[in-house]
């Protein structure tokens, strides 16, 4: 009998990528391929669905060929995608979301902020829905781009035949079935996964906004699935697209860093003993671009400013929390392109190590040395450049050093590095801070992401926040975790809780170091101190304007 095989494929912020994988959690190939991005103005940041499925066609050839997988032995398959807005017009072609009017860019990017105004005046609204979206809804969530385009494209609000999410999108690419996923509408709709039998939205918050035309001529459905139902079997087009075989089972698709969660907390279920609350003391970091703090219950926990509690929005029958940062590989590249050594960076590599990273890692080991801890005591980062995501939900914020001098060699750019993963690891600690709060007892972190390959990211995360760092067995915990839902559409697994007990697997512990914990504790407290600074300079020269 021939080996069933399972796809996740994951449409990133920079990349389409496709994992194939075994019953057992094994990678047997993947691919990858870059996909464009657009900024036509500050704030804004567009891509494209045609371009977006074309490179994950070639994505998808490239696993198969480098797995030399045969595609009759592929069971499902499943898509996990940012959390990014798709417009779609007339026979569902793409129309425009972008200030250039170009049809091509119908897509605003998760990280595109041009909707701040709009998600103030949705939350000044007050409605009883925010209370499922942490108290406040961000300008990354889909109701405000809706309503931005409503005011400021109003011939795409009339043209648009479908609004969806990017996840939902390639699902129907590929299936042709517009089945939204329980996960992306409970995430970023406002929709109501535990009212009724399968869920809801409240028409009363959409007319609230004024968008209630919305759901008019279908287009957004009024109900979603859970994650591991069969959306429907690939068509002969997306078949011959991907190299695959029509009929091949779709699952349901999820948000990127929801299927992180799924493809990293595994070992829980393989570890816990029969209790009721058995991921209590566990949360999922997903680290990329941004960040994400994945957090279940089988109780609903309201914790201003984290996103939740959503339910079924991960693991079908639990309620999700979700903190977020909404830069942290970014705004770690920011750090070390934003200088003038950066050029000198570059060149070394090939005679020091295999990426810059490396390269500074060991100058902060060769300090470290010489001047122990303290050689940051007076470098302080602030990592709110894109905003504050959570606990504060405060998309005004921006980011802050204390520190700075006129020196411009490598080291110094170095110690600005090390500050900045740093304040990072401070931010995961104030998101579990404000989670333990409110009945977790987070002890555990599950890594996935591009940051399991920094190892001064995850044992400073670890020693930050006190708890003990749990590695993946499989790095690409994001695609298992799409292939998990693979699996169980396909019918290889009963639900999502027995393909992560079979499919996802620990592989090393790093303990957090105790004598840093002075140093840390004190760093964390100016952390704190820093955002209240800004906010009272904010308030004086918001004072100052209006007198």
């Amino acid at each position: 009998m021939t080996e069933r095989i399972f796809l996740g494929i994951d449409v990133g912020t920079g990349s389409a990528r496709v994992g194939a994988f075994d019953r057992q959690g094994h990678l047997r190939g993947k691919g990858e391929h870059p996909i464009k991005v657009w900024r036509p103005k500050h704030e804004f940041v567009e891509q494209s669905s045609e371009d977006i499925w074309k490179a994950t066609c070639k994505a998808m050839r490239a696993c198969l060929r480098t797995g030399r997988i045969n595609p009759k032995s592929i069971g499902g398959l499943s898509f996990d995608a940012t959390c990014s807005l798709v417009a779609l017009g007339e026979n569902f072609r793409p129309i425009t979301v972008s200030p250039s009017k170009k049809e091509n860019q119908n897509i605003i990017v998760w990280m595109d902020h041009r909707a701040i105004e709009q998600a103030e005046r949705i939350n000044q609204t007050g409605h009883e829905v925010l209370k499922y979206v942490g108290g406040r809804i961000s300008p990354e969530m889909e109701s405000p781009k809706l309503l931005w385009i409503k005011e400021h494209l109003r011939e795409t609000w009339k043209r648009a035949r479908k609004f969806m999410d990017l996840a939902d999108y390639m699902v129907y690419r590929a299936s042709g079935n517009d089945m939204r996923s329980l996960c992306t509408t409970v995430c970023k709709w406002t929709y109501l996964g535990h009212e009724g039998p399968s869920g809801t939205y409240r028409p009363g918050f959409f007319e609230a906004i004024g968008i209630s035309d919305l759901f008019d001529n279908d287009r957004v459905p009024p109900t979603a699935h859970p994650m591991g139902t069969v959306a429907g079997g690939l068509t002969k087009k997306a078949a011959k697209d991907l190299g695959l075989i029509h009929g091949t089972p779709v699952g349901v698709g999820i948000i990127d860093a929801h299927a992180g969660g799924i493809g990293s907390l595994g070992p829980v279920l393989q570890e816990a003993k029969v209790e009721e609350d058995p991921f209590r003391k566990s949360i999922a970091l997903i680290a990329g671009t941004s960040s994400c703090h994945m957090g279940v219950s089988p109780t609903p926990r309201f914790i201003q400013g984290i996103w939740g509690p959503y339910y079924g929005a991960m693991i079908p029958g639990m309620w999700l929390n979700e903190g977020g940062q909404s830069a942290t590989g970014s705004l770690i590249d920011l750090v070390i392109r934003n200088n003038s050594s950066y050029p000198d960076f570059v060149k070394t590599p090939k005679t020091k190590g295999p990426d810059i990273f490396t390269i500074l890692n060991r100058m902060i080991d060769a300090m470290k040395k010489k001047d122990g801890w303290m050689m940051v005591r007076n470098l302080h980062v602030l990592p709110y450049h894109h905003g504050n995501r959570s606990p504060r939900a405060d998309p005004y914020a921006k980011g802050m050093v204390s520190g700075l001098t006129l020196n411009e060699t490598p080291d110094d750019v170095a110690l600005l590095y090390y500050a900045t993963i740093q304040a990072i690891a401070y931010g995961t600690r104030h998101i579990i801070e404000a989670m333990n709060e409110k009945g977790y007892d987070i002890q555990n972190i599950h890594v996935t992401g591009g940051h399991l390959k920094n190892r001064l990211f995850i044992q400073e995360n670890a020693d930050v926040t006190g708890c003990k760092i749990i590695l993946p067995k499989e790095p690409e915990a994001v695609l298992l975790g799409s292939a998990i839902i693979a699996a169980v559409a396909g019918g290889e697994f009963s639900d999502i809780l027995q393909g992560m007990k079979s499919m996802s697997h620990a592989a090393k512990v790093i303990e957090p170091n105790p004598s840093t914990a002075p140093f840390h504790d004190a760093k964390y407290e100016i952390f704190k101190q820093m955002y209240d600074f800004q906010k009272k300079i904010h308030q004086k020269v918001e004072q100052v304007l209006m007198d």
